[in-house]
């Protein structure tokens, strides 16, 4: 990208140019590097047409885990890290991906730390990232640390793509279902009806029900459409605010069979997180916090926020988590353990792989109940359509015999 910028020298004269960067902030860095005195820096580009914007620019976990291995490869072959971002970066297939990890070697070029160039880039880089590598580079860790969080993102997207995948082929014979009934309800079920009413017999109660929805859905069938279109849209608008997103992520812990499921996943990323934190020296307070603010629900969030004040106050970690209904007194107790022993990093990895086998398992019983109840529900939807039609067709044939 191209900047048009505005700067002092050392004379105090006024200097207008033009320098090539990736980003903002290494444009004024560049002009800085000149000994000037920057005053404006703006764009020189034009702006993307909606045309030229790719709606599927996006950076996968899974990059960012081969990304992280491979700066710890790097490391310990002794390469500096100017010289591994750089690398890395010119490899990259992602545009995105190349065109971040370009700006955090601009920033790597003015001085900059590593940590503080990636938190210039809160989408790719989480706060929970950015904090892991400060405390590598503290400790004098850094490749470790990137091992580390290699791992443990490799854990995290096993465990949301497993539990994304259990839901995948129910979704798809959901929708194929819905459009069968709607065709059924639009090109079948009125020309059956037309037989009905000509026959003049008494219709079911059942079938008149059929008959009315499937006159709806012909008649009024854009109106319906575009009503469900609004109402889904406000509905995706109310969740996205702030009360919506409580009400939702309340309502994930607390409905049925998922419920329970839902509560395993965020307790297993709470204690994998702090276990990987804590392991690199990441002191237990800022470790609660970024855990907080990664665990992905509002309620553990409260929760942990709650917990980091009490920790502050002096109280244990252990005892603030016990005054939460949500978290299970055994996650308490074994915590409570690590901090009399001092062995809580330990502690926590095995809760984490403690639940995490636990998601597994509810994960596999829950694909093996979805199919034969889902067959079962549909047959029985299905089933009912058609005795509500073809009943009195059958009844219409054996009048005429």
């Amino acid at each position: 990208m191209n900047f048009n910028y505005t700067a002092v020298n050392e004379k105090g004269e006024k200097q207008d140019g033009v320098v090539e960067a990736v980003s903002r902030d290494s444009a004024i860095s560049a002009v800085q590097r000149r000994g000037l005195i920057v005053l404006t820096v703006i764009s020189a580009d034009k702006p993307k047409s909606i045309l030229e914007i790719s709606l599927f620019d996006h950076i996968p976990v899974k990059d960012i885990v081969i990304m992280s291995r491979q700066i710890s490869t790097l490391f310990e072959a002794q390469v500096s890290a100017l010289k591994a971002f750089s690398l890395i970066a010119s490899n990259s297939e992602n545009k995105l991906m190349k065109k971040n990890l370009e700006a955090v070697v601009s920033d790597l070029q003015s001085g900059l730390s590593i940590s503080e160039a990636l938190s210039k880039h809160p989408m790719i880089f989480s706060d929970f990232y950015v904090n892991m590598v400060k405390s590598g580079e503290e400790s004098g860790k850094l490749t470790q640390t990137f091992a580390y969080l290699a791992d443990y993102l490799d854990r995290q997207y096993a465990l949301a793509a497993k539990t994304k995948n259990a839901l995948i082929y129910p979704a798809f014979v959901i929708g194929i279902f819905v459009v069968v009934m709607v065709l059924m309800f639009v090109m079948i079920v009125p020309k059956l009806s037309a037989i009905i009413k000509e026959s003049g017999q008494d219709i079911p109660w059942n079938t008149r029900v059929v008959m009315t929805i499937s006159e709806l859905m012909v008649n009024y069938g854009l109106y319906l459409l575009v009503g469900v279109g609004i109402l889904v849209f406000l509905g995706f608008y109310a969740l996205k605010s702030k009360k919506g997103k409580l009400l939702i992520d309340s309502l994930k812990l607390k409905v049925p069979i998922f419920g329970p499921l839902f509560t395993k996943v965020y307790l297993a990323r709470i204690s994998d997180n702090m276990n990987t934190m804590l392991s690199s020296g990441i002191p237990i307070v800022r470790a609660i916090e970024i855990t907080a603010g990664v665990v992905g629900n509002n309620t553990y969030q409260d929760i942990l926020n709650n917990s980091c004040e009490k920790v502050k106050s002096g109280n244990s970690f252990s005892d603030a988590l016990g005054n939460h209904k949500e978290v299970p007194q055994m996650l308490v107790q074994m915590i409570k353990v690590g901090e009399e022993t001092g062995a809580m990093g330990s502690i926590l990895k095995t809760l984490a792989n403690f639940y995490k086998r636990e998601v597994d398992d509810a994960v596999d019983t829950l694909v093996g109940l979805i199919e034969p109840v889902m067959i079962v529900a549909l047959g029985l939807g299905v089933g009912m359509l058609l005795t509500s039609v073809l009943m009195p067709i059958y009844n219409i044939a054996g009048g005429i015999k």
